[in-house]
C-alpha cells in the first residue's frame, strides 16, 4: 500500500491498461474514501488517498453511526447483499454515508467500500463539491413537477433544504387529482438524511400515488403504505399526513401516521389545528388502526400542511413551535391580501420562509397549502362581431380571466394564441363576401381543472384549399398549443372547441438561473421570415418559452422560421426536445428548420449528437 507522491497505488489487474490507469488516477483523487477489500486479507487490496488518511487496516476502518465499517463489510459478505449506513463518522465527526457492495476481488470474495462525508465546509481540497448540492438536486427532482389548477381551489407547494447537510433530505409533499373535483393532499417525512432519505421519500411517494389511484380513502392508503413500509427498512418509521379534499364542497377526510396536525386559517383569520388521532409511523406497528377524521373547509379558508421541519426549533415545548407556525401562517395570509384575486402563488414559500432562521432551516421544511376560493370564478362569455378589429379586445379579456384563474405566463400565451387563431379564422372566413356577423367566445373550467374554450360563428364553413400555403391551417396551429381541438360544422355556423388540462408549477425555483443569465427568447420579424433569437441559459423553464415562441412565429408549424442560438450559454435536454418537435412538424409540412449555432460550440455539439442533422439545417 505504498506509493510515491502523485503516483497512486495500482489497482489489481490494471497493469498495462491505459484506460484502467486513468480510472485509478481519477479514483485516487476522488473526494470519497474508497477501499477494495478481500475477505481473506486484513489489509485492503487497494485504497485511494482519502481512504489512506482515514486508515487502511481492517481493524482501523472508521466507525459510522456507531457501527464499525468492518462489521458492515462482514454483514455484506455473509448475505451477499449491499449495505448502506448513514450517521456521524467516529465520535462527533462529519455526517457520513457508508456504502458496501460485495464483489469478486482477485478471484475471491471481497467488497467495495465507499465513505462519503460532509466535511467539505472545512476541507474543500478533499471535497471539491459539497454533497449538499447532490442532496438538494435529488430532493427537488423527486418533488411533483406540477400541481393541479382547479377553479375552486388554489394549491401552493414549497420545499426548503436544511441549512446543514446532516439534517437535509426526506421531507416531501404531493397532490393527486382524483376526479370529480377531489384531490389528495399529502405531506411526509422519511427517516434519515441525505440522498438515502431522498430515495426513501421517492419510493414512499410512488407507493402513495399507486395506492391513491386504486382506492383514495385515507384508511386504504395508510394501510397500503404500512404494508409497504414494513417491507422496506429505509421507509419504516416515516411519518405522513394524507387527506382527500373535495374542492367544491370543502369536505376533507384525513388521517395521519406519526405526523403533526394540519393548520386551518378561517376566512376571518382565526387559526386552529385539526384534531388528529395519534397513530404510529408507517410500518412500525403492524396492524395499527387508522382513524379517519373529517372537517369541512369553508369557502375563503386555507389549509396548511407541513412537515416536521416546519415546527423544529429551540423552543422547550411542542406547543410553542405549533403556535409560532400558526402566527407565521396567519400573518402571511393577512399580508397576502385578496387571495381570490391573484391566487396564493407565493403562500407556501412565504410560510416556509417565516419558520426559518437567519441561518436557514434547522431541518428540511415542506409546506403544502390549499386555499378554497370564497367565490368561484365565473365563466367568460364574449359576444361580438366577427371583425379582425375585435381580436385585440378578445386577447385582453381572455388574458385577464386566465390570470385570475392562476395560469402562468407561458400557458396563457399558448391558450391565447390558439383562441386567437380560432377567432381569426371566423373573422376572415366565416362571412367572406358578406357583412361580418356574430361571433362568441365562451371559456370555463370544470371541477377537475379542464379548461374549455368554444369559438362559434354563424357563417358558412368552407373546406380548406387542397394546398392553402401558409393560410387555412388554423386547426394545425391550435392542435400544437392545446390538448384537444374539435370542429363542428352545423347548417348555419361553425363551432371550434379547445380543451386543456390546467396545472401550475410549485414554488420551487432554487435551481433556475439568475436573472442575469436566464433565457431570453424573442421573435425578430424584420427579415423575409421570422427568426426566434435565444440568449442565456435554456433550462426547462426556458425550453417552454422557446416552444411557445417557435410555434407562435411559425403559425403552429405552418410557416418557415429560423432559430438563432448563437448567444446561448446552456442548452438543456428539454430544449433539444423542443427543437426536435418543431423540426418534425416542419418536415411534415414540407420545410426545414434553420438553426444558427456556432461551429465548434457546445450548443452545436449538443444538437449534432442528438441526431438533429437530418431534420434541421445547422448554420
Amino acid at each position: 500500500m505504498t506509493s510515491s507522491p502523485g503516483n497512486p497505488p495500482p489497482l489489481p489487474g490494471s497493469d498495462g491498461d491505459e484506460g484502467i490507469a486513468a480510472l485509478v488516477a481519477t479514483l485516487e483523487s476522488a473526494p470519497a474514501a474508497i477501499y477494495v477489500l478481500s475477505a481473506t486479507s486484513a489489509e485492503p487490496v487497494w485504497a485511494n488517498a482519502r481512504a489512506r488518511r482515514l486508515g487502511t487496516g481492517r481493524d482501523r476502518l472508521p466507525v459510522v453511526d456507531g457501527r464499525p465499517v468492518a462489521e458492515i463489510v462482514d454483514a455484506a459478505l455473509r448475505t451477499g447483499l449491499p449495505e448502506t449506513v448513514c450517521g456521524p463518522l467516529d465520535a462527533g465527526g462529519p455526517w457520513t454515508t457508508a456504502m458496501v457492495r460485495p464483489m469478486r476481488v482477485q478471484d475471491d470474495a471481497g467488497a467495495l467500500v465507499v465513505l462519503e462525508s460532509d466535511d467539505a465546509a472545512t476541507d474543500t481540497s478533499l471535497w471539491p463539491k459539497p454533497p449538499a448540492d447532490g442532496v438538494e438536486q435529488a430532493q427537488l427532482a423527486l418533488l411533483p413537477p406540477s400541481l393541479p389548477l382547479l377553479p375552486d381551489l388554489h394549491l401552493s407547494g414549497s420545499y426548503h433544504r436544511a441549512a446543514t447537510v446532516q439534517a437535509a433530505g426526506g421531507d416531501w409533499y404531493d397532490t393527486v387529482a382524483l376526479g370529480a373535483g377531489r384531490v389528495a393532499l399529502v405531506v411526509g417525512d422519511a427517516v434519515g438524511h441525505g440522498v438515502p432519505a431522498a430515495g426513501a421519500m421517492s419510493r414512499l411517494r410512488g407507493a402513495m400515488r399507486s395506492s391513491a389511484l386504486r382506492d383514495p380513502s385515507p384508511s386504504a392508503v395508510l394501510s397500503a403504505l404500512d404494508a409497504f413500509a414494513a417491507q422496506m427498512d429505509d421507509v419504516e418509521g416515516a411519518s405522513v399526513f394524507y387527506g382527500v379534499l373535495d374542492a367544491g364542497t370543502g369536505d376533507l377526510a384525513y388521517s395521519a401516521a406519526g405526523h403533526p396536525p394540519p393548520l386551518v386559517i378561517g376566512a376571518d383569520g382565526e387559526a386552529f389545528f385539526l384534531p388528529v388521532t395519534p397513530r404510529p409511523p408507517l410500518g412500525s406497528v403492524p396492524g395499527a388502526t387508522t382513524t379517519v377524521s373529517r372537517h369541512v373547509l369553508d369557502q375563503g379558508a386555507t389549509l396548511v400542511l407541513f412537515s416536521n421541519g416546519a415546527v423544529a426549533g429551540p423552543g422547550p415545548e411542542a406547543a410553542d413551535a405549533l403556535d409560532r407556525l400558526a402566527q407565521v401562517a396567519t400573518s402571511v395570509i393577512a399580508a397576502q391580501g385578496a387571495l381570490d384575486a391573484d391566487g396564493p402563488d407565493e403562500l407556501a414559500r412565504s410560510i416556509a420562509d417565516g419558520v426559518g432562521t437567519a441561518a436557514g432551516w434547522i431541518d428540511d421544511v415542506a409546506v403544502l397549502v390549499a386555499h378554497r376560493r370564497a367565490d368561484s370564478l365565473e365563466p367568460l362569455r364574449l359576444d361580438l362581431i366577427a371583425d379582425p378589429a375585435a381580436l385585440p379586445g378578445v386577447r385582453r379579456r381572455l388574458n385577464g380571466w386566465l390570470t385570475a384563474l392562476g395560469m402562468g405566463e407561458q400557458d396563457r400565451v399558448g391558450v391565447m394564441v390558439a383562441v386567437g387563431e380560432a377567432c381569426a379564422n371566423a373573422a376572415e372566413h366565416a362571412y367572406r363576401g358578406a357583412e361580418p356577423g356574430p361571433m362568441s367566445v365562451h371559456a370555463r373550467v370544470d371541477v377537475d381543472g379542464v379548461l374549455t374554450v368554444t369559438v362559434r360563428d354563424e357563417g358558412t364553413w368552407r373546406p380548406p384549399n387542397r394546398d392553402p400555403g401558409d393560410r387555412g391551417r388554423g386547426l394545425l396551429i391550435m392542435r400544437q398549443l392545446v390538448d384537444g381541438v374539435v370542429l363542428e360544422e352545423e347548417e348555419k355556423g361553425t363551432t371550434v372547441t379547445l380543451t386543456l388540462r390546467l396545472r401550475r408549477s410549485p414554488d420551487v425555483d432554487e435551481d433556475r438561473p439568475s436573472a442575469s443569465n436566464a433565457a431570453t427568447v424573442t421573435v425578430d420579424r424584420e427579415g423575409p421570415r421570422p427568426i426566434v433569437r435565444v440568449s442565456g441559459a435554456v433550462d426547462d423553464f426556458g425550453a417552454e418559452q422557446l416552444r411557445i415562441r417557435l410555434l407562435e412565429a411559425s403559425h403552429g408549424g405552418t410557416g418557415r422560421v429560423e432559430l438563432d442560438l448563437v448567444r446561448v450559454s446552456l442548452f438543456s435536454s428539454a430544449a433539444v426536445r423542443v427543437v426536435l418537435a418543431v423540426a418534425r412538424i416542419g418536415r411534415d409540412e414540407g420545410w426545414r428548420l434553420v438553426v444558427h449555432a456556432p461551429d465548434g460550440g457546445i450548443t452545436r455539439h449538443i444538437l449534432e449528437i442528438s441526431g438533429l442533422g437530418g431534420l434541421v439545417d445547422l448554420r
